[in-house]
């Protein structure tokens, strides 16, 4: 039942000062977003700005979103191995966006583990409640 309850979570407001922005989204073709939605919230509550690109999104617009935003974090939930295979494919494009060591991700999801999260020098969380220190290590990193 936490998940009906997590689902039933009133939107928490925008914060003044933000501690720092995240795009956060689904990665494609991954469209399972209720996990990622209580992340957010979690992120939004702990005071990020949080920019959600939505579900089932290509590689690209997160290095489009982060770069219009001027972004510190991509927050990224991967429930499917299709999903996890586009990892590779992130890493590539923000390398050559210059952005590599610029944007800090943090992950996790069904599909994922911690060693995948190492492999493209992410942050690796199992849940909600970990995503805002995730963030903030994440941040302290920059």
């Amino acid at each position: 039942m936490s998940w009906l309850k997590s689902m039933m979570e009133k939107e928490p407001p925008e914060p003044t000062n933000p501690l720092g922005t995240i795009v956060i989204g689904n990665i494609e073709p991954d469209m399972h977003d209720t996990a990622k939605e209580a992340v957010r919230r979690s992120l939004k509550r702990a005071g990020f700005k949080t920019i959600d690109v939505g579900k089932s999104v290509a590689p690209q617009v997160f290095v489009d979103k982060a770069k219009e935003n001027n972004a510190d974090i991509i927050a990224l939930s991967i429930n499917t191995v299709p999903a996890k295979n586009n990892l590779a494919k992130l890493d590539e494009l923000l390398k050559a966006a210059g952005l590599k060591d610029k944007i800090a991700i943090i992950m996790g999801g069904a599909a994922v583990k911690k060693e995948d999260a190492d492999a493209i020098g992410a942050l690796f969380g199992k849940s909600k409640e970990e995503a805002p220190d995730l963030a903030k290590k994440a941040m302290v990193k920059k």
